[in-house]
């Protein structure tokens, strides 16, 4: 399990919520706090961890980002891999939609940035008008009770990126399948 950065109150919460549905089901092998989100220090985290627990042993990652997840699969790669197990990251990078495709890493966590601009437009123009929106919960940032819209994420594997990711434009069907993920692209049915 590859952290973010300690000092970056998102992470926590990232933290927090993989715990709550890991826990009790899943042994975590090695854990790690990974500073400044750096996918070279998380890299080294993962070369440690094949070293603690055996390549054998490893049987996913769960990566707090995209960048973190392409350090723990550059290590694995380095170690001698040849299938590599889940890996899992958040942020949908261009690079990792590559890697899902190409099944080096299993998924990323996407969340759509239009949704999340026309909701933050909608509320600071009521803002602006003097209203106070009705917020359907509170999240607590350590000094209160925040009123709070919570957009749903969406878990992607390569069978849901072109009804995602290209779908809604956060990247061209030209950009993603370039090079050598142009045939994992046709695949899936993105063109």
């Amino acid at each position: 399990m590859i952290n973010g950065s300690p000092t970056d109150p998102s992470s926590a919460d990232y933290k927090k919520g993989a715990h709550k549905i890991l826990d009790g089901k899943v042994q975590i092998g090695r854990e790690y706090d990974t500073p400044d989100w750096s996918p070279d220090k998380a890299q080294q985290e993962m070369e440690q961890a094949i070293t603690a627990l055996g390549r054998d042993n490893v049987v996913g990652v769960l990566s707090a980002n995209d960048g973190m997840a392409g350090g723990a699969i550059a290590a694995m790669k380095r170690a001698g891999y040849t299938t590599l197990p889940p890996i899992t990251g958040q942020d949908a990078e261009l690079a990792a939609v590559q890697r899902i495709l190409t099944g080096e890493q299993y998924m990323t966590i996407y969340l759509d940035i239009r949704q999340e601009a026309e909701k933050s437009a909608e509320l600071a123009v009521a803002l602006g008008r003097g209203e106070k929106p009705a917020a359907p919960t509170k999240v607590n940032n350590g000094t209160g009770d925040i009123p709070t819209f919570l957009l749903d994420p969406t878990a992607v594997t390569a069978d849901k990126i072109k009804d995602t990711i290209i779908k809604d434009g956060f990247y061209k069907a030209s950009e993603v399948c370039t090079g050598a993920v142009a045939a994992a692209c046709a695949k899936v049915g993105i063109q």
